[in-house]
C-alpha cells in the first residue's frame, strides 16, 4: 500500500508530544463553566454586556447574518461606515478601514505599505500577524532586538529609500510597551513610516482608552499608521487600520486582505460600535483595567512569584518549564480559575508563562481569589 503524502505529519506530532507542546481545542460553555476568567482578552468586560450583545443582535436583524460579499462589492453597509468614522475620531486619526480581523488588518497594512525595494524594520517580539505581514510584503525585512531603539536607528541609517518601522504598542506575551516616542523620533529623522499594532492598547491606554498612539501624541501624525482589533477591549470581532486618508485610500485599492476577503459580519460591526459608544460614555473603564493589572502584579510579586510589571492589561507570570506551565494552568482551572498558558513556539524568548488578563470588571474579592489560587498552585 502506498504511503500517505501526509505521513510526515505523524513525525511532527510525535515531536510535539515529546516536547509537551500539543495544543487541543476546549469548547467554552456559555456560562464559562463557573470559572473566573483571567484568560480571555475581554479587557473591559464588554463581551457579554447587554448593550454590546444587543448591538450585535440589532445589526443582524437589520443587515443579515453575514456581510454577503467583499467590502468592495456588497460587504459594506452604513454600519461599517459609521464604525469607521467614529473609530477614527475616537482614536484621533483622519481615517479608518474595517477588516474581518486584526490579523487581516496587520497583513493589509504591512504588505500594502512596504513595496519592492523598501525596508521593514520589525521588533523581534512582534505578533505573528505582523511577522506574517513582513514575510508576505515585497520589501526586505530586518528584525531588530526587542525594544531596541538604537538598533532601529542603525537599520534605517544603513538604508537609502522607502522604509517602515513595524511594532506592537503593547506586546501580547509580557504586556510590556514599545518605546513609541523614540521610535517616532527616529522615523521622523529618517523619513520612515511607523506602523503600530495597538491590539492591546486600544481601550486600555490613552485618554479614556483611545490607545497607545494617542497617549504618545502620535495619533493623526502623517508618518503613523495604527492597526487595532475589535475582539479585545471592544468584546466583538474584526480589525481596523487607522491613518492618514491617503493611506486608507491606498489600502482600499492595494491591500489584498481587504479586497479579496468577505467584509466583517454586521453583527460584529454592531457590537463593536456599541462598545465604542459605551467606552465614550464610561472612560473610567480604561483606568480600571490598568489598576487591576497593577494590583495583580503587586500581589503576585509579594507572594514571591516572577511577574512582569504590566504597561497595560496583560500580566505575565514566569514558569520554570513548558510542562510546569501546562500543569500550573491546569491546576488553576481545577481550582476554578481560567488563565492563559503561553509556551514555545508561541513565545519568542522561549520562556513559558501564565498570561493573565486584568479585566476592568474584576472585583477586589475576585482579584484576591485569583492571586490566592495562582500562588497556591505555583510550581515549587
Amino acid at each position: 500500500m502506498a504511503s500517505s503524502p501526509f505521513d510526515w505529519i505523524d513525525e511532527q506530532a510525535d515531536v510535539r508530544a515529546r516536547a509537551g507542546l500539543v495544543r487541543t481545542l476546549r469548547p467554552r460553555p456559555a456560562d464559562a463553566g463557573g470559572l473566573l476568567d483571567l484568560a480571555s482578552n475581554d479587557y473591559l468586560g464588554l463581551a457579554r454586556h447587554p448593550e454590546i450583545t444587543e448591538g450585535a443582535a440589532a445589526a443582524a436583524r437589520r443587515w443579515g447574518g453575514g456581510a454577503t460579499g467583499s467590502r468592495l462589492v456588497t460587504g459594506t453597509t452604513e454600519l461599517h461606515a459609521e464604525l469607521e468614522r467614529e473609530l477614527a475620531a475616537f482614536c484621533g486619526f483622519e481615517s479608518a478601514l474595517v477588516l474581518s480581523s486584526g490579523y487581516a488588518a496587520n497583513l493589509a497594512a504591512v504588505t500594502a505599505l512596504a513595496p519592492h525595494g523598501s525596508l521593514i524594520v520589525s521588533d523581534a517580539s512582534n505578533h505573528a500577524s505582523l511577522i506574517d505581514g513582513c514575510r508576505l510584503a515585497r520589501g526586505t525585512t530586518q528584525v531588530v532586538p526587542h525594544g531596541d531603539s538604537e538598533a532601529v536607528r542603525k537599520a534605517l541609517d544603513a538604508h537609502a529609500g522607502t522604509a517602515v518601522v513595524v511594532s506592537d504598542t503593547v506586546f501580547s506575551v509580557d504586556g510590556d510597551a514599545a518605546p513609541l516616542s523614540e521610535l517616532a523620533d527616529t522615523c521622523r529623522e529618517f523619513g520612515a513610516g511607523l506602523i503600530l499594532d495597538d491590539a492591546h492598547g486600544l481601550g486600555v491606554l490613552g485618554d479614556g482608552g483611545r490607545g497607545a498612539p494617542q497617549a504618545a501624541g502620535l495619533a493623526g501624525t502623517p508618518h503613523t499608521v495604527a492597526t487595532v482589533t475589535l475582539s479585545k477591549s471592544f468584546g466583538s470581532q474584526g480589525g481596523a487600520v487607522l491613518g492618514p486618508a491617503k493611506v486608507i485610500d491606498h489600502l482600499v485599492n492595494a491591500a489584498r486582505t481587504f479586497i479579496f476577503d468577505t467584509g466583517l459580519a454586521p453583527a460584529a460591526a454592531g457590537a463593536a460600535l456599541a462598545a465604542l459608544r459605551l467606552l465614550v460614555r464610561e472612560p473610567e473603564r480604561a483606568a480600571r483595567a490598568r489598576a487591576v493589572a497593577a494590583e495583580l502584579h503587586g500581589r503576585l510579586t509579594a507572594e514571591g512569584l516572577s511577574a512582569v510589571r504590566p504597561d497595560a492589561a496583560v500580566v505575565s507570570v514566569r514558569a520554570p518549564s513548558p510542562e510546569a506551565a501546562v500543569r500550573w494552568a491546569a491546576d488553576c482551572r481545577g481550582a476554578g480559575l481560567a488563565v492563559g498558558c503561553f509556551r514555545p513556539p508561541s513565545v519568542p524568548d522561549g520562556i513559558s508563562r501564565l498570561r493573565l488578563t486584568a479585566r476592568a470588571d474584576l472585583t477586589d474579592v475576585q482579584i484576591a481569589d485569583a492571586v490566592r489560587v495562582i500562588s497556591r498552585t505555583a510550581p515549587r
